[in-house]
């Protein structure tokens, strides 16, 4: 820790400075890039796969433009979230690898390593996105997002608030470290802690990638939560 008091500058090196100092030349303000035309959303697939496919070539976002209906799909996974559903029904291709294994400590079962990394390329497809470039893209294509969003059956509400809802769903998502115990039903394994078992599906689905997974893609949604609101989503 640095004693503040032994980096306040003299009066003498304080007026030195203003006349070194270069002047501030402030930049106009950019322009905002012009609407692209869309088309209709029954036939978005391609410009959604082109659009997206330029902000990220990983192999996990192509196999997923790989399929029909992105906007649809992408519109419905959010609401999921918000709502605090999975939406791995639309994200299908996005989903782990192999099967969930576990080991156990003393007795105790709990989430392998191996099963983490199943979701370590999902967080690097996630982690990877460039923030800017994502907010442009979700503005550019919010038109169509609106349509889906309204196909859905929300008649006067905005999908911008619903996808800051689901932003906020996903960050409050307890952070884990260290071991988490299971314990085992007849049908599947839930967590041992009733805390975390009471969170949604959603959030569970979150804390399955693993502490460092869940960290890199909690991130990740807090950058692009603040560049949305910064903006406006407009």
């Amino acid at each position: 820790i640095r004693d503040s008091s032994s980096d306040k500058p003299t009066e003498a090196q304080a007026a030195a400075d203003n006349e070194t100092a270069p002047a501030v030349v402030e930049s106009p303000p950019a322009e905002s890039e012009p609407p692209i035309e869309l088309p209709e959303l029954g036939a978005s697939d391609l410009i959604a796969r082109e659009m997206v496919g330029a902000l990220s070539a990983h192999p996990r976002i192509a196999a997923w433009l790989a399929t029909d209906d992105l906007i649809r799909r992408f519109t419905a996974a959010i609401v999921n979230i918000a709502e605090g559903a999975t939406p791995k029904s639309h994200l299908g291709m996005m989903g782990p690898t192999g099967p969930f294994t576990t080991t156990r400590t003393r007795g105790v079962p709990h989430p392998s390593n191996e099963s983490y990394a199943r979701y370590d390329s999902v967080a690097e497809a996630f982690a990877g996105l460039d923030v800017p470039g994502t907010v442009r893209l979700y503005d550019q294509l919010k038109p169509l997002l609106d349509e889906a969003f309204l196909e859905l059956g929300y008649p006067g509400e905005d999908f911008h608030r619903m996808l800051v809802t689901a932003l906020d769903h996903l960050l409050a998502t307890p952070a884990i470290e260290g071991e988490v115990a299971l314990e085992e039903t007849v049908a599947a394994f839930k967590f041992a802690d009733p805390d975390l078992e009471a969170l949604s599906a959603a959030q569970k689905q979150l804390l399955r990638m693993g502490p460092e997974n869940a960290r890199r893609v909690q991130t990740k949604l807090g950058a692009l939560r603040r560049a949305l609101l910064a903006g406006g989503g407009n």
